[in-house]
């Protein structure tokens, strides 16, 4: 009998030190051990780090050794796989109308499905659903990336843009910026279809008053220097900076406003007579004035090349809804109409445009990876365009780094939000990407997703494949 009580004071003295050591565990949600974690800042790859996730943020990154002073909830092993914050997609479109709103919405789970867990929205005509949207998944009541958005854009009398903020006078441009605020927009956009280059100023000043970031098209009357001494934030598209290079630009900017040249014989004349030592010295002006660009490089090669490449049979078509299928339409037909010369003239201008990229990044502008994706631009699906963009911008001239950069790094820092997210650090948000392979040494690894984590849930290959399983469904009529 004394042998047995023995026995069982033993064993419980034992169960009393386990629950003790276990009870001096840190416990944390999520573990991520075995893998390769990449500091996009400077490139480094740290192997024998864990990461350490509670609810949505980053708890630590510990030293392989330190597990035993931690306890899990979900472990998850990366080995031969590799770390990183979740993709950012720095331009973006929802539209076409009241009727694809549902299909507009259907599209956000793409997005987390292809590893991007952060979208700028840089305006369209169903701006009150975007704006509920960004609300809703801040609550985590609807199933989306992290969702920034501009609101309605600003612009002139009578533009081609739907749904805008149409202004004339200082007035109507103060009313415009007031609405702006009451929505609590995340930037301000601006086109140049019919606004005037005095409004245009004026809205980039009085954005500037405000502390508001604006993003936005340049109107030919205007140069690259001037909108950026001005306030513009970023400039959306890559082929406003090619009129930089030209020395016989404000000539010929001059003609396109008063409407005696045609914008694509200027862009010819800009294509013939650019100078880089010229452009990279405006280059060098706008990035001291912190003003950013947006290449959007997949959309214009795909519009410049509708005519070499037939996209009817694209995968990615059987994911978007059939109204946005329907309004790629429109410069499907226009690209079919044009003559050999206008085809010869798009082709020129892409290639021209993309060699822009790294000169810009040499002068030190921030580079923003966005892509155009959404309703009117034609085969950039949302999600997949992002991971093409990252390749252009390789082919370009970029290094696979400095592309991550772009969509990683820039898309938070544009938006004053770099304290929380772009980085793996501790306190920082917990959006994390594990790949494959090492996007630093082949860019295309950013498609080879394992696992997506988004606001501290976890989604491995299978509930991904889910994820767009779903969306085919919903997309097919």
């Amino acid at each position: 009998m004394k042998i047995v009580m023995k026995k069982l004071s033993l064993l419980l003295l034992f169960c009393c030190l386990l629950i003790a050591c276990s009870s001096q565990k840190t416990k944390v949600d999520v573990m991520i051990q075995h893998g390769s974690i990449i500091d996009i800042v400077n490139g480094e790859v740290s192997s024998n780090k864990i990461l350490l996730l509670n609810a949505d943020s980053i708890y630590g990154i510990i030293d392989e050794a330190q597990k035993s002073n931690y306890t899990a909830q979900n472990e998850i092993d990366a080995l031969g796989k590799f770390i990183l914050p979740g993709l950012w997609d720095n331009h973006v479109h929802f539209g076409g109308g009241d009727s694809l709103i549902q299909e507009n919405k259907d599209l956000l789970p793409l997005y987390i499905a292809n590893g991007i867990t952060g979208v700028r929205d840089a305006a369209a005509d169903i701006a009150p659903s975007v704006l509920q949207w960004r609300d809703e998944i801040n609550r985590e009541e609807l199933f989306g990336p992290r969702l920034f958005t501009s609101g309605p854009k600003l612009e002139g009398y009578n533009s081609v843009w739907l749904g805008d903020l149409e202004i004339g006078t200082r007035a109507e441009m103060l009313a415009a910026f007031d609405s702006l605020q009451k929505l609590k927009v995340d930037f301000v956009k601006i086109t140049d279809n019919t606004i005037s280059s005095e409004i245009y100023l004026e809205c980039l000043k009085e954005a500037k008053m405000r502390k508001m970031k604006i993003s936005g098209h340049i109107p030919f009357a205007l140069t690259l220097e001037q909108v950026s001494d001005a306030g513009l934030a970023s400039v959306e598209h890559l082929g406003y900076a090619l009129r930089a290079g030209s020395p016989q630009r404000e000539e010929v900017m001059k003609k396109v406003a008063e409407g005696k040249m045609s914008p694509a014989d200027a862009t010819q004349i800009f294509i013939e007579s650019f100078d880089a030592s010229l452009a990279s010295d405006a280059y060098a002006k706008i990035a001291a004035n912190g003003t950013a660009i947006t290449p959007t490089l997949k959309i214009s090669k795909t519009l410049a090349y509708l005519d070499k490449d037939d996209h009817s049979r694209d995968e990615y078509l059987s994911y978007v809804g059939p109204g946005l299928v329907k309004t790629y339409e429109g410069r499907v037909i226009r690209a079919a109409q044009a003559d050999e010369a206008e085809i010869a003239q798009r082709h020129a201008r892409y290639e021209k445009v993309k060699t822009l990229l790294p000169l810009l990044h040499q002068a030190g502008v921030m580079i923003l990876a966005g892509t155009d994706s959404g309703y009117l631009n034609s085969f950039v699906y949302p999600g997949l365009a992002l991971h093409e963009e990252l390749i252009l911008f390789v082919e370009a001239g970029l290094t696979p780094l400095q592309a991550l950069q772009a969509s990683i790094l820039s898309g938070p820092k544009y938006l004053g939000a770099q304290d929380q997210f772009g980085t793996l650090e501790t306190g920082k948000s917990g959006d994390v990407l594990i790949l494959n392979g090492n996007p630093l040494e082949d860019i295309s690894s950013t498609q080879d997703i394992s696992t997506v984590i988004l606001r501290g849930k976890i989604y491995n290959r299978q509930s991904l494949d889910s994820i767009l399983l779903t969306v085919k469904e919903k997309a097919t009529p």
